[in-house]
Protein backbone atom coordinates (compact mmCIF):
# COMPACT_ATOMS: atom_id res chain seq x y z
CA UNK A 1 0.00 0.00 0.00
CA UNK A 2 1.31 3.42 -0.94
CA UNK A 3 1.30 6.24 1.59
CA UNK A 4 1.40 9.98 1.01
CA UNK A 5 4.30 11.73 2.76
CA UNK A 6 5.19 15.37 3.11
CA UNK A 7 8.98 15.62 3.12
CA UNK A 8 10.51 18.87 4.33
CA UNK A 9 14.21 19.53 4.71
CA UNK A 10 16.55 22.13 6.18
CA UNK A 11 20.06 21.72 4.80
CA UNK A 12 22.79 24.17 5.82
CA UNK A 13 25.27 23.82 2.96
CA UNK A 14 24.20 25.05 -0.54
CA UNK A 15 25.95 22.13 -2.27
CA UNK A 16 24.19 19.53 -0.11
CA UNK A 17 20.93 21.47 -0.49
CA UNK A 18 21.13 21.18 -4.29
CA UNK A 19 21.90 17.46 -4.03
CA UNK A 20 18.93 16.88 -1.74
CA UNK A 21 16.67 18.87 -4.08
CA UNK A 22 17.82 16.88 -7.13
CA UNK A 23 17.29 13.62 -5.25
CA UNK A 24 13.82 14.65 -4.09
CA UNK A 25 12.74 15.61 -7.63
CA UNK A 26 12.98 11.94 -8.54
CA UNK A 27 10.68 10.87 -5.70
CA UNK A 28 7.85 13.36 -5.47
CA UNK A 29 6.14 16.61 -6.37
CA UNK A 30 7.81 19.89 -5.44
CA UNK A 31 5.27 21.92 -3.45
CA UNK A 32 7.30 24.75 -1.94
CA UNK A 33 10.93 25.71 -1.37
CA UNK A 34 12.08 22.68 0.63
CA UNK A 35 8.82 20.71 0.68
CA UNK A 36 7.80 17.73 -1.44
CA UNK A 37 4.75 15.50 -1.56
CA UNK A 38 5.70 11.88 -2.18
CA UNK A 39 3.58 8.78 -2.73
CA UNK A 40 5.76 5.90 -1.55
CA UNK A 41 5.59 2.24 -0.70
CA UNK A 42 7.40 1.05 2.44
CA UNK A 43 10.35 -0.07 0.31
CA UNK A 44 10.54 3.27 -1.54
CA UNK A 45 10.44 5.11 1.79
CA UNK A 46 13.48 3.13 2.98
CA UNK A 47 15.28 3.77 -0.32
CA UNK A 48 14.60 7.52 -0.16
CA UNK A 49 15.68 7.77 3.48
CA UNK A 50 18.88 5.87 2.63
CA UNK A 51 19.63 8.14 -0.34
CA UNK A 52 19.11 11.28 1.74
CA UNK A 53 21.08 9.91 4.68
CA UNK A 54 24.09 9.56 2.38
CA UNK A 55 23.87 13.25 1.42
CA UNK A 56 23.09 15.17 4.59
CA UNK A 57 25.31 15.91 7.57
CA UNK A 58 23.36 14.43 10.45
CA UNK A 59 24.63 16.94 13.02
CA UNK A 60 23.76 20.01 10.88
CA UNK A 61 20.84 19.13 8.59
CA UNK A 62 17.31 17.85 9.10
CA UNK A 63 14.81 15.98 6.91
CA UNK A 64 11.26 15.48 8.17
CA UNK A 65 8.86 12.80 6.87
CA UNK A 66 5.19 13.36 7.68
CA UNK A 67 2.90 10.41 6.90
CA UNK A 68 -0.50 11.85 5.93
CA UNK A 69 -2.15 8.55 5.07
CA UNK A 70 -2.93 6.18 2.22
CA UNK A 71 -2.77 7.54 -1.32
CA UNK A 72 -6.32 6.31 -1.96
CA UNK A 73 -7.94 8.05 1.00
CA UNK A 74 -6.92 10.66 3.54
CA UNK A 75 -3.53 11.20 1.89
CA UNK A 76 -5.10 12.69 -1.21
CA UNK A 77 -7.36 15.07 0.72
CA UNK A 78 -5.29 16.14 3.73
CA UNK A 79 -3.52 19.20 2.32
CA UNK A 80 -5.32 22.48 2.94
CA UNK A 81 -4.14 25.91 1.84
CA UNK A 82 -4.35 29.39 3.27
CA UNK A 83 -3.91 32.12 0.67
CA UNK A 84 -3.18 30.86 -2.81
CA UNK A 85 -5.20 27.66 -3.36
CA UNK A 86 -3.44 24.30 -3.38
CA UNK A 87 -3.69 22.38 -6.63
CA UNK A 88 -2.72 18.74 -6.78
CA UNK A 89 0.29 18.33 -9.14
CA UNK A 90 -0.57 16.91 -12.53
CA UNK A 91 0.79 13.47 -13.36
CA UNK A 92 2.26 12.83 -16.80
CA UNK A 93 3.34 9.52 -18.20
CA UNK A 94 7.02 9.40 -19.13
CA UNK A 95 8.12 6.80 -21.64
CA UNK A 96 11.84 6.14 -21.70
Amino acid sequence: MRQTYIVAYDVCDPKRLRRVFRTMRGWGDHLQLSVFQCELSKRELVELRTALAAIIHHDEDQVLFVDVGPVEGRGSESIRALGKPYTHPERHALVV
